[in-house]
């Protein structure tokens, strides 16, 4: 597939180097299952604070809430909150989490599918829009009312302009149970966190799907050891992630996170802007031994930091790095779900697993696939195209390669031995004038070159005539594009989920669930 990283394709097929002094950077590899079948290495204290916390947050589930109470374990993913439930990718990881949490529960340990609802990042940009496929082009639906500053997301409160992105989604997905649960969870005055968790307690409803937030202080008090140990061990931590870096380098991969110089694993939110601002250290001084931190033009020495953790936790919001090692500090975890850059990530938080938490939680791979739907199998099979040529393919090279499947057999052939018969005779001639003389043989090349050009212009021109006399083809290339490979990017990062979800409904995540119990770290071809 394209677009992903070596370290994360090493991880999927198990290669030797991903390893370091002789220690694997993962716990586990995509098909491993040895974690399903012991409880959590270290029982929570903290449980009934933690089922308390859920439960407010899942008043359906009362059933999952007391095994949590009872000492089940959980398998996590998670997602950042988006517009109108975000790319498709997202139940891909629910259902994953769903799938791999009943292979756990049935190997002989209860286990619940968590969603960590990543409702503390700042990136709005990133997540204030979703595309539909709108009959033959795509449409990007955007919530413009960003807010002033860089606060975490999940915060942000819907204003009186989500209505009409939400009737334009209306008029696109048409009336069905997941546009009905859509229209009812983006309503103003709801934070976009309440949204996005309302939205997806409706879609996995028959699947015990939890969802948490873990943004306020209940949660950050859970997870206070963590953040307490970031504070505190901020340089032994730093120079670990550096020294990983280092390893990953040599190893021939490169930092999937950059580690900056002064930077820290913790982000602080201004107590009177609400903004999320990058905590930074100084360097150690005769006056100040064990450095400063800033966080924009403000000056906090540790002992400052430490009594806002214990007054106002919330305050303190861990990075990416971090945040996976706060989460499982919180929850009783054997495994958590990730895309591929997530479980790249994990090579560099695995330190700051081993030094806070003294453990390492096995990453899997998430269910990755492409949807087919009915119309679109059919060109497919009609065109005897792979999803391999249409990743490989511009919608132009694609319609181009139709119209010559689509020319008549004699033009086919004619053009076939003319183009054999000239890629022959250039090559026994160029061959001889090479042994002639070496800078003869160069020339030669050089114009047998451009005759080879000449040749694929005149199917060029051949396929041209086949694509404007049938227009049909073009349409054709355009919708297998559209619908498979739009923008040149895979479908389940561009789409939105709550189109497939309108159209097909529970069905949808069933075969979701059912196609993600298999374990495989490959891309799927789903037909629906």
């Amino acid at each position: 597939m394209p677009g992903l990283s070596r370290l994360f394709l090493d991880y999927c097929s198990g290669e030797s180097a991903i390893h370091a002094d002789g220690r694997s950077w993962f716990k586990a590899n995509p098909r491993d299952r040895g974690w399903q079948r012991t409880a959590h290495p270290q029982p929570l204290s903290h449980s009934e604070q933690l089922a308390q916390l859920l439960a407010t947050q899942n008043p359906a589930l009362t059933a999952s809430i007391e095994q949590i109470r009872n000492g089940a374990n959980v398998v996590v993913t998670g997602q950042q909150v988006g517009i109108l439930g975000g790319p498709l990718f997202t139940p891909h990881k629910a259902a994953t989490a769903i799938a791999l949490a009943r292979q756990a529960s049935a190997a002989g340990h209860p286990h619940l599918p968590v969603f960590w609802l990543a409702s503390e990042d700042h990136d709005f940009a990133e997540v204030n829009h979703v595309t539909f496929p709108a009959r033959h082009s795509l449409s990007k639906l955007t919530y413009e009312a960003a807010p002033s500053t860089a606060v975490p997301v999940g915060g942000v409160v819907l204003d009186d302009s989500i209505t009409p992105v939400i009737d334009r989604a209306w008029e696109l997905l048409g009336y069905s149970d997941a546009m009905e649960w859509l229209a009812a969870a983006y309503k103003p005055g709801r934070t976009l966190a309440q949204a996005f968790a309302e939205f997806y307690d409706k879609v996995f409803a028959e699947h015990g799907l939890l969802v948490l937030d873990a943004a306020g202080r209940d949660a950050h008090r859970l997870g206070a050891p963590v953040l307490k140990a970031a504070i505190e061990r901020a340089d032994e931590l730093h120079a670990a992630l550096i020294e990983r870096n280092k390893q990953l380098e040599s190893t021939g991969y490169h930092a999937q996170v950059a580690v900056a110089d002064r930077g820290s694993l913790l982000f602080l939110i201004d107590e009177s802007s609400g903004a999320r601002v990058a905590l930074k250290r100084t360097a150690a001084t005769a006056q100040e031994p064990n450095g400063l931190w800033q966080a924009g033009r403000q000056t906090f020495s540790t002992a400052d930091l430490l009594g806002v953790l214990s007054s106002e936790p919330e305050r303190i919001s861990p990075s990416a790095l971090l945040r996976p090692v706060f989460q499982d500090q919180i929850m009783p975890t054997s495994a958590y779900i990730g895309g591929p850059a997530e479980i790249a990530y994990f090579a560099q938080s695995a330190v700051l697993y081993e030094r806070i938490l003294g453990r390492l939680t096995p990453v899997l791979p998430r269910l990755s696939a492409t949807l087919v739907e009915p119309a679109i199998a059919e060109l497919l099979d009609r065109h005897e195209l792979t999803f391999e040529t249409i990743l490989s393919s511009t919608e132009e090279s694609l319609a181009q390669r139709l119209a010559a499947r689509a020319m008549p057999i004699a033009g086919k052939q004619r053009l076939a031995a003319a183009g054999n018969a000239l890629h022959s005779e250039l090559t026994a001639l160029t061959d001889y004038m090479g042994s002639l003389d070496e800078g003869l043989g160069r020339s030669a090349q050089v114009s047998a070159s451009k005759m080879r050009y000449q040749m694929n212009r005149l199917r060029r021109l051949a396929a041209n005539f086949e694509l404007q006399k049938e227009a049909s083809l073009a349409r054709h290339a355009q919708t297998i594009t559209q619908a498979l490979h739009p923008h040149g990017s895979l479908q389940e990062r561009e789409i939105g989920a709550a189109w497939f979800l309108a159209r097909y409904g529970n069905s949808l995540v069933d075969t979701l669930v059912h196609e993600a119990s298999d374990g495989c770290p490959g891309h799927k071809l789903i037909r629906l």
